[in-house]
């Protein structure tokens, strides 16, 4: 047995399952999950001193790689000020300004520490906003682990939900509709009969938790053009596009604008960090301005702050943007004849659809148990060549701006050599 074999076997007398997210636990793709000890630039380090080039990223907000100088300086200098207040502070205020500054539809911002407490916050916002109980998510994306998020598509009537969780009351998923993506006439149909119940609709403008499953802009304008007929409100969830696809993320990109908005990942720097934002009158009924309360004790904490500003401003420019699209260029060409494999590919973020699934799809439905048992089998041989890779078959991998030209060929090579 290996230090990682030790270590879990420890873990399990000790955590659920090992580990405290679960697709830590490689139960997706088999055998021990690997223990890390360290991490710099586009490499990381297990326990036993065997070095990787990560494409998972810590599943995405390390846009500039582990440790990034600027980021770290950052980070400690932040710390020799405080770890953390629990009082108003000047750091949360300069992150806000930048990002609202920058970003026309988040008129006002409130820093949380997850995309899960992002999204309750958003979801809460629109029900005390409209009045109404009902909320509208679409199948194949994800929003965290809150109740009524963790719904999925039932048998029966379109829309008709059904719990994906143990532990998710019935009274919260039957205030839930899901409707399919990439579907105008059900999502039409869905509004033509309960739009004027739903107090928002939630999407994730570039779908990422179920392969990459990229939207036209047709099918996003038509659920922007049906919240506004029916005085719903749109929420976007960027969690992993924001500031990922360029500095203002996919409504950035589509030019359509959200009422509401959350983001995570990328804009703590690699800290936990998280934020709702959208409209002043929608953002002024949270506490203690309106009535819908929502407070953390470490929310806004300074070294979250200072890795959040550190990153952006280091994106601010575009340059990063224009080096990443170059990589993904670069990946593009080198795997465009991959046995098995289609690489999708929006910006830096990148998946690998199943060849014999179909030519990529806006929908989720390639991932059946045969795709997922090839997966495993490329992704232990991945790591055996030295790459890491997200331990699913869902998740999607990300390209940084520490990786090198270098690093992507040796990618290209190690899937070729993978997928034969």
């Amino acid at each position: 047995m290996g230090a990682s074999d030790d270590l879990h076997a420890r873990a399990l007398r000790v955590t659920p399952g090992g580990v405290h997210s679960p697709v830590r636990a490689f139960r997706q793709v088999g055998g021990t999950p690997v223990y890390m000890r360290e991490a710099h630039g586009a490499r990381i380090t297990d326990v036993e001193g065997r070095e990787y080039i990560d494409f998972c990223l810590a599943f995405g907000p390390l846009i500039l790689g582990h440790g990034d100088p600027g980021v770290v300086a950052a980070v400690r200098d932040a710390a020799t000020r405080g770890f953390t207040f629990g009082t108003a502070d000047p750091y949360s205020l300069q992150l806000a300004e930048t990002i609202t500054s920058r970003l026309p539809w988040v008129e006002q911002v409130r820093f949380l520490n997850s995309g899960t407490e992002a999204v309750m916050t958003a979801l809460r916002i629109a029900r005390a906003a409209t009045g109404r109980t009902k909320l509208l998510k679409f199948e194949g994306c994800y929003h965290g682990h809150a109740d009524s998020m963790l719904v999925e598509a039932g048998s029966g009537m379109a829309g008709e939900p059904a719990a994906a969780s143990a532990g998710v009351p019935a009274a919260v998923v039957a205030d839930t509709r899901v409707c399919p993506l990439d579907d105008e006439a059900a999502l039409t149909a869905l509004f033509d009969r309960e739009g004027g119940a739903l107090a928002a609709a939630i999407i994730e403008p570039l779908p990422a938790n179920f392969g990459l499953l990229p939207q036209r802009q047709e099918f996003l304008a038509r659920l922007a053009a049906l919240c506004r007929q029916h005085d719903v409100l749109l929420i976007f969830d960027e969690v992993i596009s924001g500031f990922r696809t360029g500095f203002g993320g996919m409504a950035g990109l589509t030019g359509i604008r959200p009422d509401l908005v959350t983001y995570g990942k990328i804009i703590g720097g690699g800290l936990g960090v998280a934020a709702c934002g959208g409209r002043a009158d929608l953002m002024q009924q949270l506490a203690p301005a309106g009535p819908v309360y929502q407070a953390g004790t470490l929310a806004a904490n300074p070294l979250g702050m200072a890795a959040g500003q550190a990153t952006l401003d280091r994106l601010a420019d575009g340059t990063a943007y224009l080096a990443l699209e170059d990589l993904g260029q670069l990946l593009d060409d080198a795997t465009r004849d991959l046995p098995g494999w289609t690489l999708v590919r929006h910006g830096s973020v990148c998946w690998l659809h199943p060849a014999d699934a179909g030519p990529p799809r806006r929908a989720p439905g390639a991932l059946t148990p045969a795709a997922r048992a090839r997966y495993a089998t490329l992704f232990h041989r991945l790591l055996a060549a030295g790459i890491y890779f997200p331990p699913s078959a869902a998740e999607v991998f990300f390209l940084s701006t520490a990786h090198s030209d270098e690093d992507v060929v040796a990618l290209a090579e190690a899937l070729h050599e993978a997928a034969t």
